[in-house]
């Protein structure tokens, strides 16, 4: 009987672990997902503020942000340079990524 509780422990054991790798890498790949929309975000908007684009810059980062299923909940445009919030929940607990785009200082 002491085999059997050994094996049984050892398995719980391992599943616990196992899901709890799996789950920091799924959160690792939405962060990375999550910083890419606003790196992206931030781009058009800075295109769009420099001319490159036609249009309203934040309006730009919205429709980028939007695609990707992430709200919007912070645009700054300064001249050329545009600084975007973007923000997206990973299951219960929420995510957020920053990200800024322009001409070098």
């Amino acid at each position: 009987m002491s085999g059997l509780a050994l094996s049984v422990g050892a398995l719980a054991v391992t599943v616990t672990l196992a899901v709890g790798c799996a789950s920091l890498g799924a959160a690792a790949a939405h962060a990375t997902r999550l910083s890419a929309t606003a790196d992206a975000a931030a781009l058009a908007a800075a295109d769009t503020a420099s001319g490159l684009l036609a249009g309203i810059p934040c309006e730009r980062a919205a429709e980028i942000v939007t695609r990707s299923g992430a709200s919007l909940s912070e645009c700054d445009v300064d001249g050329p340079v545009a600084t975007v919030h973007v923000e997206k929940g990973f299951g219960l607990l929420p995510a957020s990524a920053r990200a800024r785009a322009g001409p070098p200082p």
